[in-house]
Parts: structure tokens; sequence; C-alpha cells
């Protein structure tokens, strides 16, 4: 049994040794740190990807790239298998082909396509010298073979052979599935060389005690590795002192051999064991990390069950989701033989629960675009009846579309400013083809247009004093003035436009608050809509206030919405504060609108 478990540990050093000895760069990946590519993101594995590009030898980091690589691809078709999902639940009746372009997917392709490039050439130019290499190995062990001869000269024996061990340790790589056999060979004829070749005795005990210091200051430096804190780095120390061994030192006497070698391989046995000690806890550590990943896809998998009926409660949930995300992604390695069914599990469990918040949104998006039929339909009929030269029976069917408009709810918002314009542009040609027919203008409305030209020219001498109060009252007085003079024609009611431009700088000067300034003009202008007596444009103005609000409150929902995509992102993360922010500004502007209306809908009362 313990001869058993002496030939494991020997093979251990020796298998990383063959590997190592085929291409000396493999020696340099135990200097760059295996990170937990695990727990990483997309971004964070392509940026390490990049850093690797710059590592000279490639083949050490090989391990490190092809790790990245399953991890990175991974993440990937996870992400890319969830915005499937999304275009398929937006879009159910679709039957383009779903595309989706990743830039950093892109990027990756580039750098792994750059690394096994060099992989590639490397291993080219490696090949093509380790069969050369290891068909002089074998002449030399030949050779060596052939030198005992005890016909020859001792002398003359000793120095070639001295040349060939030289020669030995200076020939490059060979195959690592020939370096045990090649090197085992090469051992057993040194040291026949050594004990049948009838050298000088002198010299061959000094040869011999000057191998056994050697060895036994190896064997003494092994003692030191057993107490090492640093395992990893004691055992990389120890391949490099077997390597010596056997490569470097040649035999010792016949009395000692069996001794010593007995003594270092029972020193790398108990090496060989405290490695395994630190993976066995490595193995707990990834079975304690298997079920917490475990416990995350069981949350995940409750969450996907819950009955969810508004879009606030939806937000909460997909943030409760996004975190469990996280921290599956950080919660480290698990046993490897598990892995890919730990992956697929997870996968699944997040599958369904964008099954479950997809089936509720698409339910919003099939209203909405069922709203934007009826609109549609309301444009069309807008549009014939637009052209109609019967004002008196075409005036109320207008009006009735217009209500029925107002009556249906949001479209998709990429539709909704282009089918308001449609509907606005024919009702806005019938009506003001209706006023254009009308008399354009009394005798009155003549004079108060003189009026307010001449009132005009006067108003521009006017300068506030700087007392917030007193100029406040002139202001009004001027309004109150401008409205005593009536109605101008509606061919010249740009003279309205000029003094609201006036009143404006006016109100800037004051520097009331945006909405106090607004609230103040928009009653001007209703008390001039009033005094005109022109119904059409009180209720022109009221659907423009309705349709304002819905867009506003579709831009709102649609923000609100557009936080789901942002869930990976912390909330501190700028991008996500310019979205809450811009939320804020946007029912600022809805308060403002509803004001409006609800003062234009009290002054139709009065």
């Amino acid at each position: 049994m313990s001869e058993n478990g002496h030939q494991i540990a020997l093979n251990a050093i020796d298998e990383s040794n063959a590997e190592e000895s085929e291409d000396e760069t493999l020696k340099e990946r135990h200097n760059i740190p295996m990170l937990e590519y695990a727990s990483l993101s997309m971004d964070a594995l392509v940026d390490e990807l990049e850093k690797l590009t710059a590592v000279e030898k490639v083949m050490s980091v090989k391990e490190h790239v092809e790790e990245i690589k399953k991890e990175f691809l991974a993440k990937y078709h996870h992400f890319i298998e969830e915005k499937k999902d999304e275009f398929k639940a937006e879009n159910p009746d679709s039957t383009e082909d779903f595309e989706y372009h990743l830039p950093l997917k892109s990027k990756f392709d580039t750098l792994y396509k750059q690394l096994k490039g060099k992989q590639n050439a490397h291993f080219k130019s490696l090949q093509n010298n380790l069969n050369a290499n290891l068909d002089r190995r074998l002449a030399i062990v030949e050779e060596i073979k052939n030198l005992i001869n005890p016909q020859e000269n001792i002398k003359d024996t000793l120095k070639i052979f001295n040349e060939l061990r030289e020669e030995w340790r200076t020939i490059g790589p060979i195959p690592r599935d020939k370096y045990n056999h090649v090197w085992n060979n090469y051992h057993f004829h040194v040291e026949n060389f050594y004990d049948y070749l009838h050298l000088d005795r002198e010299a061959r005990d000094l040869d011999f005690k000057h191998n056994l210091e050697l060895k036994q200051k190896i064997i003494a430096r092994v003692e030191e590795l057993v107490n090492e804190v640093d395992i990893t780095k004691a055992f990389r120390e120890l391949q490099d002192l077997h390597r010596i061994w056997k490569e470097e030192i040649g035999p010792v006497d016949r009395e000692h051999r069996e001794e010593i070698w007995n003594q270092f391989s029972a020193l790398t046995k108990q090496m060989h064991d405290k490695r395994e000690g630190l993976f066995a806890n490595q193995r707990e550590k990834e079975t304690a990390n298997l079920e917490k990943k475990k416990e995350i896809i069981a949350e995940i998998e409750k969450l996907a069950t819950e009955e969810v009926t508004a879009h606030s409660q939806w937000q909460g949930l997909i943030e409760k989701v996004e975190a469990l995300r996280n921290a599956f992604f950080s919660a480290g390695k698990v046993p490897s033989e598990i892995n890919e069914a730990t992956w697929a599990e997870f996968k699944t469990a997040v599958r369904n629960f964008n099954s479950h918040k997809n089936a509720f949104y698409k339910d919003i998006k099939k209203e909405q675009n069922d709203n934007l039929s009826k609109k549609m339909a309301l444009v069309e009929k807008a549009k014939s009846l637009s052209v109609s030269e019967d004002f008196a029976a075409t005036t109320p069917l207008m009006k009735q579309i217009q209500e029925e408009w107002k009556q249906i709810g949001h479209v998709p918002r990429k539709y909704s400013d282009k089918v308001w314009k449609e509907f606005k542009d024919a009702c806005n040609q019938f009506f003001d083809r209706m006023k254009a027919t009308r008399n354009e203008a009394n005798s009155e409305e003549i004079e108060a247009f003189d009026k307010k030209k001449a009132y005009l020219d006067a108003l521009k001498d006017f300068q506030l004093t700087g007392e917030h109060k007193a100029d406040l009252e002139a202001i009004k007085a001027h309004i109150e003035q401008w409205k005593s003079f009536g109605k101008v024609p509606f061919s010249r009611r740009h003279v309205e436009g000029k003094f609201n431009k006036i009143l404006d700088a006016l109100f800037e000067k004051l520097s009331l608050s945006k909405k106090d300034g607004d609230m103040m003009r928009f009653s001007n202008k209703l008390e001039q809509l009033s005094g005109s007596d022109d119904h059409r444009k009180l209720e022109s103005e009221k659907i423009f206030i309705i349709r304002k609000i819905e867009e506003v409150q579709s831009e709102i929902f649609q923000l609100e919405n557009n936080i789901q995509f942002f869930t990976h992102a912390k909330k501190d993360n700028p991008l996500v504060k310019e979205v809450f922010k811009n939320i804020e500004k946007h029912k600022d502007e809805l308060k403002t609108w509803k004001d409006k209306l609800k003062q234009l809908r009290n002054l139709k009362q009065e």
C-alpha cells in the first residue's frame, strides 16, 4: 500500500515534468494566477483575456485562455437566449429571424483568434524540433551503451562519456509521451556505465561521493519544503528538484543508491499527500459553493411561480432575480463533474422566470397594438372627412371621432408621434378650411388689431423696476389692457404671438419658477381663446393637452419598463441614475399638463 502511494506521488511529478519538458514555456503558467473566472462578468472576462495577449510565452496561458473561453461562452449563450425570449415575447407574430449583435462578443473573438494564432505558430515551430531532439537523445543512449568495452582506454572512454552527458543536457525538448521512457533508458545505461566499466576506482568513488552530497542536499531541501506553508509553491520546487536529480546529477554507489532514493521518494510522498489535502480542501469549498448555487436556483424557481399583476411588482421581482444571478456568478467554482448540470439548472430557472415575466408584458404589447389599429382607422376616417365642403354636417362627425380618439389608450411609443400628427393634421385641415370660409374679420376686429399693433410698439419701451410685486402687477395690467381691445381678424392673429413673446421675456426677467411662468402664460392664452368664442380652438387645446398627458404617461411607463434592462447594474450606476432622474422630470411635466387640463375644464364649466 505504501509502495503504491509512493509510486502515485512519483508519477504525479513525472507526468508534470514530462509535459513541461516537451514545452519549457509551460513552466511560466505557474507564475500567472488562475482566477475564479466563473465569478467574473463577461466584460471582466474579456479584460482578463486582453491582459493575456500581452504574455510573451503564449503556451503558458493556454489553460487560462480555455477556462476564460468556457466561462465567457456559457454566459454569452445564456445572455443571447434571454434576448431571444424577449424578442419572441415582444414580437409573437414576427416571421423575422432573431439577430442580436453584442460588440463585446466581437472583441472576444478577435482576442481569442489572436491568441490561438500565436499558440499555433509556437506549436508548429516546436513540433519541427521535437522529433529531431528525440532521435539525438536515443542516439546518445546507444552511444553510452556501446561505451562499455574493456578493450578501450578508460580515460578516452570517460572523456567521451562526459561529452555525451554534457550534450544530453543541452538538447532541447522531446515529445512528452517519450520523456519518461527515454530518461529511464538513459539513466539505466549511465548507472550501468558506472557499475561495469573498469574505471579508476578513486575517480569513480570521488564522483559517487560528489553525487551523493548533491542528492543529500536535495533531500535536506525537500525536508524543508514539507513544512512550507505555500504547498503549491513547494510542489513546484519539488518538481524542479526531481528534474535536477534525474537529469543533472549522476548515480551514487550501490551501497547508498536504494537508501537515498527511498528517502527522496518518501519525502515526495509526504509532499504529494499535503498537496492532495489541499485539493481536498478545495473540493470541500467547491461542494459548499454547489450548495449555495442550488439554494439560489431554488429561490429563482420560486420567484418564477409568483402571481404578479402590476408593473411595479414586476420591478421588485426583477431586482431580486438580478441579485440572485449576481450571487450565483460570484459563488465560485463547483465540482467539475457537476458544473454543466448546475449551469443548465440555473439557465432553466432564469428562463422560466423570464417567460413568466414576458407573458405579462406581451399582454400589454398586444393591447397597445390593438389601440394602434383603432387610431389608424380614425386617422383614415378623419382624412376622408377633411375634404368635405358640408361643414354643418361634417363638424359634429369630426368632433365625434376626436372624442373617440381620446377614449383609446396608449399605442406603442415608436408610433405615437406619427399617428397623432396624421390625425391632428387631418382635423386641422378641415377646421382651417371651415374657418377660412367664414367672414375673415369685421370692423371691430380690424380696430382691435390696429389698437394691439400700436400697443405693441408702446410696450417695447416698457421697463421693469426691479420691484417684483410691482412689476408683476404692471404686467398683469398690460394683459388686462390687451384683452380689453378684443378679437383680431383670423388672418392677423400673429399679433397675439408677438404679444406672448414679450410676455415670455418679461416673465423670464421676473425669475418666476418655470411652472408658475408656464401656468400664467397658459391662463392668458385660455382667456384669449375664451374671448374669441372659438370653441373649436378650446376643444383643440383640450385634445392637445390630453394627448400630451398620454404621451408623458407613456414615456414614464416606457422608462420604468426600461429599468428592467438595467437590473444587472448597481443603483449608483450613472446610467441608472440618469433614467430615474428622467422619470422624475417627466412626472413633474405630467403634473403641469394635468393642472392645465383642470384649468381648461373649469373655464368651460363657467
